[in-house]
């Protein structure tokens, strides 16, 4: 008996690897089109206008790529890259910038993230979810302070949020 359960064990053992665990091997993920993407933008900006705030907005995808880029046409030169860096820092810790200022004041634990290469832990970075997942993030920078920045960016998902239930 034993040694008829070793051969099938080893037999068992031997055959190649299944279907299910070669799938296993990829990944499927949700991302926001470049579509979705620029209405978002849009609403975003449209809605630091009606607030009567000259932003950048900027977009990245779940992986922190730029997907658009929207500047007013009197909004600081700061507010570009300041706006990428708000999407980038909300996205790659999947926290709003806000909490993480939070999270991240001088004598806590976190304090170490505000020097990180790139990091801006500053109010308006907001990340953008559908159906569970994290697709990407909104940054917002030229607003008087980032809790209107977030506010904004807050209005453009919103405003899209039909497009992200899916």
């Amino acid at each position: 008996m034993n040694v008829r359960n070793l051969l099938a064990a080893t037999a068992i053992a031997s055959l190649p690897a299944s279907p299910a665990a070669a799938q296993e091997a990829l990944v499927t993920y949700k991302s926001l089109s470049p579509e979705v993407a620029l209405d978002l933008a849009r609403a975003t900006l449209a809605d630091c206008q009606n607030r009567g705030f000259q932003v950048a907005v900027a977009i990245v995808d779940r992986f922190g790529v730029t997907q658009v880029l929207l500047r007013d046409r009197f909004a600081g030169p700061h507010t570009v890259s300041t706006a990428s860096g708000k999407a980038w820092t909300a996205v790659s810790f999947r926290t709003n910038t806000t909490e993480l200022n939070t999270l991240s004041q001088p004598g806590t634990m976190q304090a170490g993230i505000r020097n990180l290469p790139g990091s801006v832990i500053i109010g308006g970075g907001v990340t953008v979810e559908a159906a569970g997942s994290l697709v990407g993030a909104v940054g917002v920078s030229g607003a008087p302070g980032g809790d209107a920045d977030e506010a904004c960016a807050k209005a453009g998902i919103a405003a899209i949020r039909d497009k992200l239930d899916f």
